[in-house]
């Protein structure tokens, strides 16, 4: 009807006008009909900001309207849009590898829509990439070796302020006090040695005099994940290696303006028995952490300050600790970067060793009343990588850690140690199916204590690995290492440390792995220095300690038996020799004291069945591990100190809308050996099974565009009384309040 009457009214002309007249109004109907949808109908955009749960910005995420032929993805910044839609009713998903997806619905009426999803982390446990086992990223079910990862929302739902708690829950590990143990690897040496090796981002980060793990230095809230490594991985990082490895990968900086804040408190219940209320209130601790992360160009960093306050459920077992950590990286291009390090504390803290008897469990002798122990502790680290071409990259580390601690004991202990590290790593990919990875390493330390001595120590390593993929589902590793090292008076040692692995996919459910190979420990300047007393215990220098060594097997097994089902299981043997143990020995005098020494043989095996089950997906997750241990000192036929027997661990978690519940248990069986002090420790044979349940309820604000989570979590609910070392009670029950903020 239109066109009709446009034309009705165009007046008579030439035929050449007439045409030319015609074309113009026809193209003129034409674009009125293309266009008549955006004239007389109004359409609205769809925005907003895609980030993670604790606040970062995701990137490539897809955004699409169900149902509809349109959709978007994210910047770098999280931001999207999509543009001209039709007023009316939408589902709107979001989506991006490794989260779980995100829905829901809206209605668009008489303007445009903001939205501010937020994505829950959904790992794929059989492709989670691990870097600590090759040196180079791999995926975890092609390891021939048992692996384990602890993703960063498992410290914050915990409310972890210590590494060290979180791994309490980790399959195949567990603590002895602040001394972890990977398979039985460890028993317990008062902070002297350790046989497993603790990484910052690959650098190796144990003391240069007791060679133990501080643990407290580590800043928790900028840990990306921790990948553990089960078994002798001596092959690639040498000396301390001897029993697994715990490489800390922390976060990388953001490329805008990010700000974390956490502060928590808590309470400790009072003990149950009236003989055992020392104080008599509620003894409380907290914490504060401040982190700000920003970007400059090509420079990015990351700065987090923390403070912890505990004033200890046990007399003089109060802490005040400063943890302080700085990551900066510059990118030189698009293949080559500098990342800097700096991790400091400072801690006072009271020295509780063991109880003065066990009807005052959580008091100290009178002898030690009022003791104290200040540390001050700094790690400076540089990592320098450079992609040469695709094939062939370098990777350089080198560190200094600089200790210094002093106690206000009866000896006056004192200790200022100086530790410097540097490796050299390139790996080369030789083809599509092979990667070789090799490396030298040098260490030099030097010691001035009145408890050690003056001792220096230096050690030189050089290493190679091949990780080969058949063109059947086969992967070879094989590798070795060639150490020395030179104590001060001690003979100077060398170590050949062999590995050979295989990783067989039998189907598309079951995956074979093996492996085998050597390991070696240097005694630690402590462990072959030490001279003192402490709390009327002598202990003695051994000028004769030599390195121990161990040959270690495993045979693993892993089944998907259902598409939310995963099994993992693992038999192990290890073999050691010339094993280093702290003993009580009697001299010539009949004058007790402690000293540490080679046991010729020992042997630990056991197997490994540890479960994960997403019994809702996305919602309901149940993870079940279950660890058997058979310890001996082939010498005396007895079991290996503070080893226990079984260990068994158990935790759910379960996701509604913005809540999270969890819980926590650990069983571990009553240890049949102990350090024999009771000479020295009243009723220090006391000890039971290790039965402990854990609860935590969390609420996620990010839901209403609240940047922030609230957490509660109540440990040792059943306030269940046990000790893991002789004469020292754990924790009681104890409830926190937690309270995290992103800007």
């Amino acid at each position: 009807m239109m066109k009709v009457s446009i034309l009705n009214s165009v007046p008579k002309v030439p035929v050449t006008s007439k045409v030319t007249g015609t074309l113009f109004h026809f193209c003129l109907i034409f674009f009125i009909f293309l266009f008549s949808e955006k004239i007389f109908s109004q359409t609205y955009d769809i925005s907003g900001t895609v980030s993670d749960t604790l606040g970062n910005p995701l990137d490539a995420v897809n955004v699409i309207l169900v149902g509809e032929d349109i959709g978007a993805a994210s910047n770098y910044e999280g931001k999207f849009i999509i543009n001209n839609i039709k007023p009316g009713s939408y589902q709107i998903e979001f989506s991006s590898l490794g989260y779980q997806p995100y829905s829901t619905g809206i209605q668009i009426e008489n303007k445009s829509v903001i939205i501010n999803a937020v994505l829950h982390e959904k790992p794929v446990e059989t492709e989670q990439i691990i870097v600590t086992a090759g040196k180079h990223e791999q995926n975890i079910s092609e390891l021939p070796i048992s692996a384990e990862v602890i993703p960063s929302k498992d410290l914050a739902e915990r409310n972890i302020s210590n590494l060290r708690y979180a791994l309490e829950y980790a399959p195949g590990v567990n603590m002895v006090e602040d001394q972890v143990s990977i398979r039985g690897s460890s028993g317990y040496s008062r902070g002297a040695g350790t046989r497993v090796l603790l990484a910052l981002d690959g650098i190796p980060f144990y003391t240069g005099d007791t060679g133990e793990i501080i643990w407290e230095i580590i800043p928790v809230t900028e840990i990306e994940r921790v990948e553990i490594i089960k078994g002798a991985a001596s092959s690639l990082y040498g000396s301390s290696a001897i029993g697994g490895v715990i490489n800390v990968i922390t976060k990388n900086m953001t490329n805008k303006s990010f700000t974390y804040f956490k502060s928590y408190a808590g309470a400790y219940d009072k003990p149950s028995y009236n003989e055992w209320d020392w104080s008599g209130v509620y003894r409380q601790f907290n914490g504060l952490t401040f982190s700000h992360s920003n970007s400059f160009g090509n420079f990015g960093f990351t700065l987090a300050l923390t403070r912890i306050e505990d004033s200890g459920y046990k007399q003089s077992g109060f802490f005040k600790r400063y943890v302080g950590y700085f990551k900066g990286k510059y990118k030189f291009s698009s293949f080559s970067d500098l990342t800097f390090f700096a991790n400091t504390i400072n801690q006072r803290s009271g020295n509780f060793l063991y109880w003065k008897d066990i009807n005052h469990a959580f008091v100290p002798p009178d002898a030690d009343q009022g003791q104290r122990t200040m540390s001050n502790r700094y790690m400076f680290g540089l990592i320098y990588k450079n992609i040469f071409t695709d094939n062939f990259s370098i990777n350089i580390r080198s560190s200094y850690y600089k200790t210094n601690w002093s106690d206000e004991t009866t000896s006056h202990n004192n200790s200022t140690t100086n530790l410097y590290r540097t490796e050299i790593q390139t790996n080369n990919k030789i083809s599509d199916n092979l990667i070789l990875t090799s490396g030298i390493e040098g260490t030099a330390s030097n010691v001035n204590s009145n408890i050690f001595g003056k001792p220096t120590a230096n050690g030189f390593g050089a290493y190679s690995q091949a990780d080969f993929k058949f063109n059947f589902p086969l992967s070879l590793s094989a590798g070795f290492r060639y150490d020395i090292d030179k104590i001060k008076t001690l003979e100077t040692f060398d170590a050949v440390s062999p590995k050979f692995g295989l990783n067989y996919k039998l189907s598309d459910k079951i995956i074979l792995r093996s492996s085998l190979g050597t390991g070696f420990r240097a005694p630690s300047l402590a462990e072959a220095f030490t001279s003192t007393t402490a709390s009327g215990i002598i202990v003695r220098p051994n000028p004769n300690i030599k390195p121990e060594h161990n040959f270690t097997f495993e045979l693993g097994v892993n089944y998907q038996a259902l598409p939310n089902l995963n099994i993992d299981a693992a038999a192990f043997n290890n073999e050691y020799y010339d094993f280093i143990e702290p003993e009580l020995l009697v001299d010539f005098l009949g004058v007790s004291f402690g000293q540490f020494d080679n046991i010729s043989r020992a042997r630990i095996q056991g197997f490994e069945l540890d479960t994960k089950y997403n019994i809702v997906p996305d919602k309901l997750n149940l993870s079940l591990s279950y660890t058997y241990l058979w310890t001996r000192d082939l010498n005396t036929n007895k079991a290996l100190k503070y080893r226990p027997r079984h260990i068994f661990y158990a935790n759910i978690d379960y996701k509604i809308s913005a809540f999270e519940f969890g819980s926590d248990f650990r069983f571990l069986s009553r240890v049949e050996e102990i350090d024999d002090l009771s000479r020295f420790i009243t009723d220090g044979k006391e000890r039971v099974a290790i039965y402990t349940l854990d609860l935590r309820a969390g609420y996620n604000f990010m839901t209403f565009n609240v940047p922030g989570r609230l957490f509660i979590n109540v440990n040792n609910v059943l306030n269940y009384y046990y000790v893991e070392l002789i004469g020292n009670m754990s924790p009681v029950r104890n409830a926190s309040l937690s309270l995290e903020l992103f800007f």
